[in-house]
């Protein structure tokens, strides 16, 4: 009979700590949801205000200051500007669709008696008897409360932006006085600069991608007529930060209300396999190119991300989940203890892998000899 593997005391009371601490940071994750989340999007700000300020001290002449002003008045009116958007389009376009509702039961209809056709059954079900299980008011009330609180939280959002940013004065203090000698300092700056960039590139490249295929899909969507072409491409920029169901969304959405408005099929079936190809184009070929090894993130843990913090903190929680776990990626690689988590996390198997090997490949720097004076018979003064 085998032996069982021999597990030191030690390494067992050390895992239960650390398997207890992770429930518990979950749990206190979850009930401090209403706290966290909006600190949570005033942090990421702060980044988005930190890249917009280096990017404009790199592109014009303005001091340090002024470069700091600018970026916070460009993201926060941005911040602003959407949260409006949102609120207008949105509520402009329920109050269209309400007006056209009376015609959207025939229209379904007829769609669903169009679809038995094809497959061959004589009687087809209408869209009320499909829909009598399912509690539909239900889950757009639900959908209603989380946009409202999300909109009622950007307030907080911005209380939060303004104690960062005011507390950022003492923030070289606070680093000196908890990392005394210089070497200790000079890396865990190097920690804090490569989450910095893991995140700042994960923002950047979905932002750029997203541009493209928002204009792509509004030129698409105003050639074929939908209406609310600039609410369905600003829906799709918003939902492209969310892995996934972003993609879903921005392909299905509007084909979907394309068959309501249009008598016929073929405005959908154009927008469908238009959007499909942009996306297609976009997520394969030109979003693998910009991304770098900030973006090296396995695929299951995308999804495992996107479950995880939109069961805990809802539709914040999904538009957040990528930059969480390039956030922890980028912790969990500096420490020897946790190597092998981020491991699990990258998409290689190598998170960071050229900065790593930059580092380990680099030569050590010699320290120039000192020249000592040739000594003569004569005192030095």
């Amino acid at each position: 009979m085998k032996s069982p593997i021999a597990v030191q005391s030690s390494a067992v009371g050390r895992n239960a700590i650390v398997v207890i601490a992770v429930v518990a940071a979950g749990a206190a994750l979850y009930w401090l949801r209403d706290i966290l989340t909006p600190l949570a999007m005033a942090i990421f700000l702060m980044i988005m205000i930190d890249g917009v300020k280096r990017s404009i001290e790199q592109r014009t002449s303005l001091p340090d200051h002024w470069a700091g002003v600018a970026a916070v008045l460009l993201v926060v009116v941005g911040f602003f500007a959407a949260i409006a958007f949102i609120v207008n389009g949105a509520a402009g376009f329920f109050t269209d669709m309400s007006g056209i509702s009376s015609g959207i039961g025939p229209r379904i209809d007829a769609i669903i008696e169009d679809g038995a056709h094809l497959v061959g059954m004589e009687a087809a079900p209408t869209a009320q008897e499909l829909l009598a299980g399912i509690d539909l008011r239900g889950y757009l009330t639900s959908l209603a409360f989380q946009m409202q609180g999300v909109a009622s939280g950007s307030f907080f959002v911005l209380v939060y932006l303004g104690f960062l940013l005011a507390s950022q004065v003492g923030f070289r203090r606070k680093i000196v006085a908890m990392f005394p000698q210089r070497e200790q300092r000079a890396e865990a700056l190097g920690v804090f600069e490569r989450v910095r960039g893991g995140v700042e590139g994960y923002l950047w490249v979905q932002t750029v991608t997203g541009v493209m295929i928002c204009a792509a899909a509004w030129i698409l969507m105003r050639v074929v007529g939908l209406e609310h072409a600039e609410f369905w491409t600003f829906i799709i920029f918003v939902v492209g930060f969310i892995p996934v169901l972003g993609g879903a969304v921005a392909g299905l959405a509007p084909p979907l209300f394309a068959l309501v408005q249009f008598p016929t099929y073929w405005p959908a079936l154009i927008l469908l396999v238009g959007l499909q190809t942009i996306l297609f184009v976009v997520g394969n070929m030109v979003q693998p190119r910009m991304q770098g090894d900030n973006q090296n993130i396995d695929p299951v843990a995308v999804l495992l991300a996107l479950a995880l913090w939109g069961k805990m903190w809802g539709v914040v929680g999904m538009f957040l989940s990528t930059p969480l776990a390039v956030l922890a990626m980028a912790i969990l690689a500096e420490f020897k203890g946790t190597m092998w988590i981020a491991v699990l996390l990258s998409g290689d198997g190598k998170p960071y892998a050229a900065a790593s090997e930059e580092v380990s490949h680099r030569p050590p720097a010699r320290r120039p000899a000192r020249v000592k004076p040739p000594r003569t018979g004569a005192a030095e003064p």
